[in-house]
């Protein structure tokens, strides 16, 4: 699934692909992406208009244009790709920009669970995002720690829900708490101010090593790097990992080093 390190990287797809371009022509085809806007009014209100400089907040792409705002989720498996339109689509683009330098903005999605939408003012930017923290990427720990103050759910439920934090998803919290040797059950107002140092230098490590890589790394020294093995064992102390379903979300974590539930 696209987390924000993944997202980050679409943008900048976007920002070197698009940014001062013109759109010769918008194709759609699959409406199913389109929320609130039909095809027809996306090509219409789109054509001739020049993309300017993209932005992200959590998982959201925002890319104004001198008219209207592209707004785009990516769900769970999709992508922005850019190349020349004289090639053929990808077998999952669903929506494509053809731009005035013959390249070809392309969405793709597979599952089809999220899309693109279409904002004519800030207001309308806002009320289709909805209630967003800030962006995890450039959270302070004096942020992280008014976020987190009076909070009774799970530590691993909190870091995940958007209206809290923008940007984690379920790879980036397993690995973040991993590291900070915190177990995903743990209540919130249990953690000290030494758990909230470690999840605060944590997530930053973990984020800016994500955004380097353009996605999650499943690399043998992360955790993340073990999700698919039939029998996981701890990169940092050998001992099993242990699965389980917390927070609605398949979690892994590793019960020498972080610990039980509080």
């Amino acid at each position: 699934m696209p987390e924000l390190p993944d997202v980050e990287g679409f943008r900048r797809t976007l920002a070197s692909c698009a940014q001062g371009r013109r759109v010769e022509r918008a194709t759609v085809a699959d409406a199913g992406v389109l929320h609130g806007v039909t095809a027809q009014r996306l090509k219409r209100d789109l054509k001739g208009r020049r993309f300017a400089a993209p932005r992200r907040h959590g998982k959201w792409l925002i890319a104004p244009t001198d008219g209207p705002t592209v707004l785009l989720h990516f769900g769970m498996t999709g992508r922005l790709v850019c190349g020349p339109d004289s090639e053929p689509a990808g077998r999952f683009e669903r929506v494509a920009f053809d731009l005035d330098d013959g390249h070809r903005l392309g969405f793709e999605d597979q599952r089809k669970l999220q899309g693109i939408w279409l904002a004519a003012t800030d207001a309308d930017i806002d009320r289709i995002i909805g209630d967003q923290g800030p962006d995890a990427l450039s959270l302070s720990r004096a942020e992280l720690d008014r976020l987190l103050a009076g909070r009774r759910g799970r530590v691993k439920a909190t870091l995940t829900d958007q209206a809290v934090i923008a940007g984690l998803g379920n790879l980036l919290a397993d690995e973040i708490l991993w590291r900070a040797r915190i177990h995903p059950q743990r209540p919130v107002n249990s953690l000290t101010d030494a758990e909230h140092d470690r999840l605060h230098t944590a997530m930053r490590d973990v984020l800016r090593a994500s955004v380097r890589a353009g996605r999650v790394p499943d690399d043998p020294d992360w955790v993340t790097g073990q999700r698919d093995d039939p029998d996981p064992h701890c990169p940092r102390c050998g001992h099993p990992l242990r699965h389980g379903r917390i927070a609605g979300r398949t979690t892994l974590w590793c019960p020498h080093c972080q610990g039980e539930e509080a």
